[in-house]
């Protein structure tokens, strides 16, 4: 075998090494998830969003809830008898109001439990997702997010307050309508996390809780911890299983082209004394 010969199997093989790699995450999904139905006795969906880099030119694409998201959604509950469980996995930064409402009205009209698990983040619409679920997952240090409606850089509650602290003659007739839209959409908003959230409340109590998460009492990214959501009386557990914490490794942050940033560490979990050894894999290692 020449050296040319050598060179273009390398070539080849470095196009080919993303598309197995990817080959090989989706059998390992498949495998994780069909794991976890079978241990739980339920349809397992992953509602997951990461931030893609374009590849030649290196800038980031943010992935949110989408209207493409909401169809997947609906299709797989709508695939799913209604004496069974669903477990629905969240790992977003948000989206659309119109595709997260959609979501959370199909889960909240799905007859068995449905739980939510969010292993790290569901803020804004992945919050109100989670509002209609029967019982809310989070690891210790996971949190979920207000769901005041935001008008594109602006949020709705801080354009109302505008009006508020400014005479009236000194307010652009641009940000008076901003202001009017989102006096309606903190509205709607509001209205749909009530009638998410009486499934499990009394209705003063869903109301007083919609209106802390819309009003624009905290900024829209405030970290809602689980002992937060706790005691706004949301139906949430700490109780992650490990299976939930796996899958979602198998959903990594694509790699970026740029070196020198982000994280590293050795994937292999360190125990103390008594416990057991693992490899890479997450397997016990044999001595």
């Amino acid at each position: 075998m020449s050296i040319g010969d050598i060179v273009w199997m390398f070539f080849i093989f470095s196009a080919l090494q993303p598309m197995l790699r990817q080959q090989f995450l989706e059998v390992l999904r498949v495998r994780k998830i069909s794991q976890i139905e079978r241990e739980r006795q339920s349809r397992v969906i992953l509602l997951v969003h990461r931030q893609e880099t374009m590849r030649f030119l290196g800038f980031p694409l943010a992935r949110y809830i989408d209207i493409n998201d909401s169809e997947d959604v609906m299709r797989a509950i709508q695939m799913t008898d209604a004496d069974v469980p669903i477990d629905l996995v969240l790992h977003t930064p948000g989206g659309l109001v119109l595709a997260a409402l959609q979501i959370a009205k199909a889960v909240r009209e799905h007859k068995a439990k449905v739980t939510v698990f969010v292993p790290h983040h569901a803020m804004s619409g992945g919050t109100l997702i989670a509002l209609a679920a029967d019982e809310i997952v989070m690891s210790k240090h996971s949190m979920l997010g207000p769901i005041d409606p935001q008008l594109g850089d602006s949020p709705a509650a801080s354009l109302i307050k505008v009006l508020a602290d400014k005479p009236i003659a000194k307010v652009d007739d641009r940000t008076l309508i901003m202001a009017d839209v989102g006096r309606k959409a903190i509205t709607q908003v509001k209205q749909a996390a009530c009638e998410l959230l009486t499934r499990r409340l009394s209705a003063e109590k869903a109301g007083a809780v919609a209106d802390t998460l819309t009003s624009g009492t905290w900024t829209h990214d405030y970290p809602i911890w689980a002992s937060v959501a706790t005691s706004l009386g949301l139906p949430v557990s700490t109780d992650m299983p490990h299976n939930v914490l796996e899958l979602l490794k198998l959903y990594p942050q694509p790699v970026r082209m740029q070196s020198g940033g982000g994280v590293e560490y050795l994937p292999v979990e360190r125990r103390g004394s008594g416990g057991p050894k693992m490899d890479a894999f997450g397997s016990p290692r044999v001595p």
